[in-house]
């Protein structure tokens, strides 16, 4: 089966075609204003077409959507419904899978969910500490995100270890301009640093990560800004962006090399954040068996991934400096010999996508839903 998946980013639109799990082509297309240029798109169906089936990642499924589902006008009017609940994600995701429904009508189609890998959080992990009326009205919940690259990313660890995924714990670390933890037991996502939006969590490239509500509420009254400059503020000019004037990771470590304060906090804060995260995800697992690194930074940082490891050797960790510094990703980065391993990995958010897809339209699936799997 030849799979198109469809991959909408904040700036970017990554298409992929995969037949039986392999590449056969993939680009990446700029999408100004949140939307992609038609003839682009037309043109890669042109020169990697036919396809039999094409894949969707969408942001948020809500309490909904707790899997994999096979798209139709009624499931699309639903998630144009969600919007609500990631007004930043959702649309561009929306514009990609009309843009590519229109030129491909009649190729069976999925929709796969950021959140559908965490919709099974324990109750003590998913559950905000607010009032009873306010949950149930509004739906409020920890969520998660960026659950198909930790999917992918717990997968593959087992694969690379060449033990079931089924046995194994593991923290999962997908580190990018947007950045999130999963504690993965035995396949199943237990707990996550992200919750309600994308905001929480760990520090990101332009995203403040958790922020003390109270500091919010105390700008609001004493300031006098409005909720829509503290959203944009919170999500496009705070992180490292805020704390060093760059979003760029790379570009702030080389500042930090040459001296910089404010570069140097904001490697400080990002990494405090990060160790703490970690070892908060190892203590929902009740033990750790191995961690992977994935994502923009969790791949090409070796710098990133020294330091954040550095002081987590109660956990077992231990780097093997000369593996970190060299080699292609899906490696072993730390001691063979160490109760914990440690891996990099490529993030393939397409490969989960495919697969999803897959499973959806095989033989004797449910033809509008599937369940959500690890």
């Amino acid at each position: 089966m030849r799979i198109l998946t469809v991959n909408a980013g904040s700036s970017s639109l990554k298409l992929s075609v995969l037949k039986d799990g392999q590449l056969g082509a993939d680009q990446t297309l700029p999408t100004p204003g949140g939307r992609t240029e038609e003839g682009a798109v037309r043109q890669f169906l042109s020169d990697h077409g036919p396809v039999d089936a094409v894949g969707h990642r969408i942001v948020h499924g809500g309490t909904e959507f707790l899997g994999p589902v096979r798209l139709n006008e009624a499931v699309r009017q639903r998630l144009g419904a969600l919007t609500d609940l990631a007004p930043l994600h959702q649309p561009k995701s929306l514009n990609a899978l009309d843009l590519v429904t229109r030129l491909l009508p009649g190729v069976p189609a999925v929709a796969v969910f950021d959140t559908s890998f965490h919709a099974h959080l324990p109750p003590a992990a998913s559950t905000y500490a607010l009032p009873r009326e306010w949950r149930q009205r509004w739906g409020l919940r920890r969520f998660g995100f960026h659950g198909l690259s930790h999917a992918y990313a717990s997968r593959r660890v087992g694969e690379l270890l060449g033990r079931d995924l089924a046995t194994l714990r593991l923290v999962t670390c997908h580190l990018g301009s947007g950045a999130s933890l999963a504690a993965v037991d035995r396949g199943t996502s237990v707990d996550t640093t992200m919750g309600f939006t994308p905001l929480e969590g760990l520090v990101m490239g332009t995203r403040s990560g958790s922020v003390d509500p109270g500091l919010v509420l105390w700008l609001e009254e004493h300031t006098g800004m409005p909720p829509s400059e503290l959203a944009a503020t919170l999500e496009h000019r705070s992180g490292l962006a805020g704390l060093a004037g760059s979003a760029d990771l790379r570009e702030v470590l080389e500042a930090e090399a040459r001296g910089d304060a404010d570069a140097g906090l904001a490697v400080g804060v990002y990494l405090h954040r990060l160790r703490a995260g970690i070892a908060s995800m190892a203590a929902a697992l009740g033990g750790l068996d191995a961690i992977a690194f994935t994502g923009g930074v969790g791949e090409n940082s070796e710098v990133i991934r020294s330091r954040a490891l550095e002081g987590l050797g109660f956990l077992g960790l231990a780097l093997d400096p000369a593996k970190n510094r060299s080699g292609e990703p899906d490696r072993e980065v730390g001691s063979a010999s160490a109760p914990v391993r440690a891996f990099v990995l490529r993030a393939r958010e397409d490969l989960e996508i495919a697969r999803a897809t897959a499973q959806v339209l095989s033989p004797g699936a449910d033809p509008v839903a599937a369940p959500a799997s690890p």
